[in-house]
């Protein structure tokens, strides 16, 4: 490695949910020069900041910062990025923000930069920002899987256009964004306003997750666990908000799992791998700390998206006061006590190993 990991940001969100403007934005109050890759160069707004081509795909903006237009396959995109880079062949940018395009799933990205060995050993995944536009909102969600898994994934909400809701519609908004994500910051913005520390602030590595996770807990504690259904202004008894209550009833639900006495990291890890390995598709993101019996001075940060896991980070100390093993889980229709169940029997197979 030539040098630090270079850091990721994947700006996600449906159709018409403002990502290019908000990257535009980004672009022009941005504080370290970027690379910039979206999926189609004729899809994107970015053409006021075009200056020239430098070579096939890639395209030098005004700020410094690169367009890379990809065609064909992103990893190879990022390869090629990553060689050109240590080359100087591209000026020397210090992140990467990949703009989906709105009918995306996150997942297959997310997976290509936790697994794919050529990039792990040049990029982390540092942050997952997701748009949402506020009207229609809640409508975009009640159509669209893919948008309500876009939230899922995110680290960062975002609502765009909020000035063209009224104040019942983004109330509904963010009460169905907080059903399906608790513990994402959401922010409201008009006119494409963007903080830099929104690409900026990490989010995804969990060497540095402690306060963050903790957040997601604390987020977890005041929200009910549910399922996941949409709140509409209609009305209680309007068919409408029933039927999409019962169609979206086994789909996004989000919880948190708590054990108040410290558990063996071999209790932890079967119960993860279990998890993984028995409903890993619909193990949309998994965050927690864990009160480990052999590290009683810290908590391990565990991290997971589908069947893929961050390797377990170990802090010196706990974030706040509370040392419980804490784990909060955003799936698609796994029920909290299938977790439950699968951490009992992770308990009941170390006993039995204790007791042999």
């Amino acid at each position: 490695m030539t040098d630090a990991l270079l850091p990721v940001t994947l700006l996600t969100g449906h159709l018409g949910s403002g990502k290019t403007t908000l990257l535009n934005a980004y672009l022009r109050t941005a504080t370290e020069p970027a690379a910039v890759i979206v999926n189609e160069y004729g899809d994107v707004g970015l053409d006021h900041l075009l200056v020239s081509e430098t070579r096939e795909n890639l395209v030098l903006l005004e700020n410094g910062c690169i367009c890379c237009t990809v065609r064909g396959d992103l990893i190879a995109a990022l390869r090629d990025l990553a060689a050109r880079r240590d080359a100087g062949e591209v000026p020397p940018f210090r992140r990467v923000v990949i703009e989906t395009t709105g009918l995306a799933d996150p997942a297959p990205v997310v997976h290509s930069l936790m697994n794919d060995l050529a990039l792990v050993l040049r990029y982390r995944l540092e942050r997952v920002v997701t748009t949402v536009a506020a009207v229609p909102g809640c409508t975009t969600l009640d159509t669209f899987p893919e948008a309500r898994k876009q939230i899922a994934f995110a680290d960062a909400v975002v609502v765009t256009k909020a000035d063209l809701a009224g104040a019942a519609e983004r109330a509904a908004l963010e009460r169905s964004l907080r059903r399906l994500n608790p513990g994402a910051p959401m922010l409201y913005v008009t006119g494409g306003q963007a903080d830099p520390a929104l690409f900026e602030a990490g989010g995804f590595d969990p060497a540095s997750r402690g306060s963050d996770v903790e957040a997601w807990l604390n987020a977890e504690a005041v929200a009910p666990a549910h399922h996941h259904h949409h709140d509409h202004h209609h009305g209680e008894d309007c068919p409408h908000c029933a039927a999409e209550a019962a169609r979206h009833d086994e789909e996004i639900r989000n919880f948190c799992i708590t054990r108040d006495a410290p558990i063996s990291w071999a209790v932890a890890a079967a119960w993860l791998q279990d998890l993984a390995a028995t409903h890993g598709p619909d193990l949309l993101r998994m965050k927690g700390l864990l009160h480990v019996q052999e590290r009683p001075e810290g908590p391990v940060v565990v991290h997971g998206v589908q069947h893929l896991f961050h390797p377990p980070a170990m802090l010196d100390a706990w974030p706040g006061a509370d040392r419980r093993s804490r784990t909060v889980f955003i799936t698609r229709g796994i029920l909290q006590a299938t977790v439950e169940a699968a951490l009992r029997k992770a308990e009941a197979a170390a006993m039995e190993a204790a007791a042999a």
